[in-house]
């Protein structure tokens, strides 16, 4: 069935999912000891984790000089933590060599307890990014573990650093001409000084930095680091985006800030800001697969699989905080066309292009192989959130918000009820929900209902049930008991969207798509596809399609980890027609 945009039309008109819970609870996300996936979620998170084990990021050699690093001191190394402690708990191992390299982080402090170089009267804006991605390693490292010596870390990084500093926030650089605003590899570097600031060609990269000292002010609650983040969130929220080329990746961790400190201080006026910078990004900052410009409004350049997984975290957050289905359906999508594409067959993850009509070109192509200095580490930390998301919970109220091959041990209050997850979705929509056991008596079971689903059937041990729904969720309350099976069934749509960006398409462009999954076409010459040839689509395999009346297949963007998904090969995918 040919289904022209229709998850695009009826995003926008859902109405919050827990509307009928009881005020006052938040929606939370469910602990990383609550799940443990399967399938090919769990084939990504091992590989990468793999990834991250190799000789690059053992303890010999994770450790750059400020050369090495390219100017971004701490980077690398926290990063790696984060990458490596997030993985860890999402696979339920222990990491090989994490332990090691947080017992030699404090040989490679400096004499102040932080990395890189001291500059008594400038702020370099690389060093405040790269620290406070040591930063969020740290403190994801104390959630999970309790070892106080890393509380000592954090303390001299936020206090001798970002505290310092503080002084110089009011002052940094906001003006287009303050800044070299067309410069930059896929590292970015130091351009020029003004106003004491040395500033990056990856343009707000500072408030990567903020979102960090947020997180430390969320570890150790000092006082006086509040008004301070409350200043540096002040000059963020004054930066006009597109006019300056903000950088992509930098915007999105800043908004996860806002949405981190909104949780802080219960203040809903930084989820709105958060909000309205996403929605700045989703019409200016996406490309035609839902990857991200690096830059706003530089369309000649590359993805960046760290902001992708930003843009998802940020997504799924918005979602939560909001319950508009809008952002649900952008992290699925984001996932399986973005994310997915983007990691390598070494479980690294790597660049791609920016297809289109800015650049002349409707093919999808590698850029890098692989981003081994940032992306890599931050892919560890995007498919641990892709875990974390698929359930959200408020009370007694369980939310499945994706799906995947999973288990379920979920705390509601201080009653479990446990369940198994067995899915073929993304390729056909078949969810099915084994519950293993349940002392938490009555339970508001609630399963997604995309927008790219029809003809939804409910059953409970085979008996069809009438679909409650509550905003774009079947709801199901009933007290659960061991064996029972829940199975939602739907068919996955086929059809086509059309762009509204015409830096992306022409309004006569399309973009095939089957329930979440971008199609696209192998070959080497452009083609052109009419609605009618869309009309004619024939599914001859796993969400593989034949254009009979052209010999054309078209296959999904998402892949697991494809070889041929790498330089030299010839790979590239017509994904505009």
């Amino acid at each position: 069935m040919i289904k022209l945009g229709a998850f695009l039309s009826l995003a926008f008109i859902a109405l919050p999912s827990w509307l009928s819970a009881k005020a006052g609870e938040p929606v939370q996300t469910i602990g990383f000891n609550e799940i443990t996936v399967g399938g090919e979620l769990k084939t990504r998170i091992d590989k990468n984790m793999a990834r991250l084990e190799e000789e690059k990021y053992q303890p010999d050699h994770v450790f750059l000089t400020e050369e090495q690093s390219g100017g971004w001191p701490g980077d690398t190394e926290g990063r790696t933590i984060l990458g490596l402690v997030l993985d860890a708990q999402t696979a339920h191992r222990a990491p090989r060599y994490l332990t090691e390299i947080l017992n030699r982080l404090p040989d490679h402090l400096n004499k102040k307890g932080y990395m890189g170089s001291i500059y008594p009267d400038e702020v370099n804006e690389q060093q405040l990014s790269g620290n406070g991605w040591m930063l969020r390693g740290l403190c994801e490292y104390y959630l999970w573990t309790k070892d106080k010596r890393t509380l000592q870390w954090i303390r001299s990084f936020a206090d001798n650093l970002f505290m310092t500093a503080a002084p110089f926030y009011a002052n940094y650089p906001l003006l287009p001409n303050e800044r070299k605003n067309n410069v930059g590899a896929e590292s970015g570097s130091i351009q020029n000084t003004v106003n004491h600031w040395m500033l990056s060609s990856d343009i707000g990269c500072v408030f990567i930095g903020m979102e960090g000292f947020i997180q430390a002010y969320q570890v150790l609650r000092e006082p006086a680091m509040r008004p301070v983040i409350e200043n540096m969130i002040q000059k963020f929220l004054q930066m006009k985006l597109v006019d300056m080329k903000a950088q992509t990746h930098a915007t999105l961790t800043a908004c996860r800030g806002l949405i981190r400190f909104a949780d802080i201080t219960g203040d809903k006026k930084y989820v709105i800001e958060a909000e309205k910078r996403y929605d700045i990004y989703r019409s200016a900052g996406l490309t035609a697969n839902f990857e991200n410009y690096n830059w706003f409004n530089r369309f000649d350049t590359w993805t960046e699989p760290c902001a992708i997984v930003d843009s998802y975290m940020l997504a799924m957050q918005l979602w939560q905080h909001t319950g508009k289905t809008i952002y649900l359906e952008d992290a699925e999508h984001i996932y399986y066309n973005a994310l997915c594409h983007t990691q390598r067959k070494n479980g690294g993850f790597g660049c791609d292009n920016c297809p289109g009509k800015a650049i002349q070109t409707p093919f999808l192509k590698v850029h890098a192989d692989e981003a081994h200095w940032c992306c890599t580490m931050r892919g560890g930390e995007g498919l641990s959130r892709v875990a974390e998301y698929s359930c959200f919970k408020q009370n007694r109220t369980v939310f499945i918000t994706s799906f995947h091959d999973a288990k379920f041990n979920l705390h509601l209050g201080n009653k479990q009820l446990s369940m198994e997850e067995q899915t073929g979705y993304p390729f056909d929509g078949n969810v099915q929900l084994i519950v293993r056991q349940n002392t938490a008596g009555q339970v508001d079971l609630r399963i997604f209902m995309p927008s790219w689903g029809n003809n939804y059937t409910l059953t409970v041990n085979g008996k069809i049930q009438k679909i409650i729904r509550v905003g774009d969720f079947a709801s199901l309350k009933r007290t659960f008991k061991t064996g029972d099976v829940v199975k939602l069934n739907f068919n996955e749509v086929l059809g086509y969207s059309k762009s509204t960006d015409t830096n992306l398409a022409d309004y006569y462009q399309l973009r095939p798509y089957y329930g979440p999954l971008y199609l696209g076409l192998e070959s080497k010459d452009a083609i052109h596809l009419s609605p009618a040839d869309f009309e004619h689509l024939e599914k001859t395999g796993p969400a593989k399609f034949t254009v009979k009346s052209k010999n054309i297949v078209l296959t999904p963007i998402y892949h697991l980890m494809d070889s041929k998904v790498w330089s030299g090969t010839g790979y590239q995918k017509q994904i505009i027609f």
